[in-house]
């Protein structure tokens, strides 16, 4: 008799990335589904790690990520958001930020344990909390995809162990002002959780304000596993090399969850990203300028169209309101962009537990060339109701 397989994700299909990267493939779209450059990293960075792959840096890393990056990680942390880490107790590297993000939830999630998810969210989320015996909360943003942090603290219970933030905000662009954080202490002050903070983005913030992430708040800090991304921040995405910064207390578990899940991280691409880290401040702390006039490219590009766009605050991702085209759920219009016009965006609803009825929303990836952007909006101008 053979064994029964039980499915652990009943009810989970292939993510909307995948489903409208093949969609844009089969129909030869170009695709603004999915978040990836067109374009490539710094040339000092591709050197570099060649360099290290025939100096002998092809064997496994230690446990927590090679020395040279962890202090470089130290270094940029300091520069930008004052906090002061021990690169030895507090930071780890990773193959990719959702291996950090999955072993943090493993971490603190137990059966029965609940986790707080802010809809629309990024969708490893809630597997992943799912596949730990964990039950997801889902608290939908307001209108405006603001965090409703009185809705947040209503749901609260005493099985309540986590809560799951993200700004810069994937799908919507969205990114923190000083209300969220206090708004946030507050919360932190009456109930004893943890934070997992996805700052993937935390470069690409726009209009001269400063990304918000837990760093600067030594008190939020206490209870949180913070989670960055050297794919977003080098163009890089295929190279899945993030980080987890965490107190001594928190790094210890986290460490424990990911010895037994990866343990080691690609050896010569993080010495080579050290090395930019310390050659090369100049790129993240200019990355932010460099992708808004990629935003404000694509939103004049698309300023004499029925397309509703309020400009994004960070992230390389810019909403579209499709209201005054079309009445057309947003997976059957972005299936129509890609199929008939030949653009390839995200529709934002399977970001959602429990969706809005009304949403009439898709995301577009500007992460891209500006010449893309030009032919790209060149077909959007063409698009007619259905």
């Amino acid at each position: 008799m053979r064994p029964e397989l039980v499915d652990k994700l009943p009810g989970f299909g292939t993510t909307i990335f995948s489903v409208m990267t093949r969609l844009a493939q089969e129909h030869g779209a170009i695709n603004l589904s999915q978040g990836f450059p067109d374009f490539e990293g710094p040339q000092l960075l591709r050197d570099r790690a060649a360099w290290h792959m025939n100096h002998g840096h092809n064997q496994y890393s230690p446990l927590p990520g090679v020395a040279p990056l962890r202090e470089a990680i130290a270094v940029k942390v300091a520069d930008c958001y004052g906090a002061r880490l021990d690169p030895e107790r507090e930071l780890c590297v990773t193959p990719g930020a959702t291996e950090a993000l999955s072993c943090a939830i493993a971490c603190t999630i137990h059966a029965g344990d609940q986790a707080i998810i802010i809809d629309p969210a990024y969708d490893t989320y809630d597997p992943c909390v799912r596949l730990n015996g964990g039950e997801p909360v889902h608290v939908p943003v307001t209108r405006g995809f603001r965090v409703d942090w009185d809705r947040v603290e209503s749901v609260l219970t005493d099985r309540t162990r986590l809560l799951i933030l993200n700004s810069p905000h994937n799908p919507t662009g969205t990114a923190w002002d000083p209300e969220d954080l206090e708004a946030l202490r507050r919360i932190t002050r009456k109930h004893p959780l943890f934070l997992l903070s996805d700052e993937v983005y935390e470069h690409i913030v726009f209009d001269g304000r400063p990304h918000l992430g837990l760093l600067r708040d030594p008190e939020l800090y206490k209870r949180a596993f913070v989670v960055s991304s050297f794919g977003k921040t080098y163009h890089a995405t295929g190279w899945r090399v993030g980080y987890c910064a965490a107190p001594p207390r928190l790094m210890s578990a986290f460490l424990r969850i990911h010895q037994f899940t990866n343990f080691s991280t690609h050896t010569p691409l993080q010495y080579a990203i050290a090395d930019v880290l310390r050659d090369l401040p100049e790129h993240h702390r200019t990355l932010g300028a460099f992708y808004q006039a990629k935003r404000d490219t694509f939103l004049d590009l698309l300023a004499d169209t029925p397309f509703r766009l309020t400009p994004s605050s960070g992230t390389y991702f810019q909403l579209a309101d499709y209201g005054e085209i079309s009445d057309e759920p947003d997976t059957e219009f972005a299936r129509r962009l890609t199929t008939q016009y030949g653009v390839a965006a995200i529709p934002v609803t399977p970001f959602y537990c429990k969706p809005p009825n009304d949403l009439h929303v898709v995301r577009f990836c500007f992460a891209k060339d500006d010449a893309t952007l030009a032919e790209a909006a060149q077909r959007l101008r063409a698009v007619a109701p259905a």
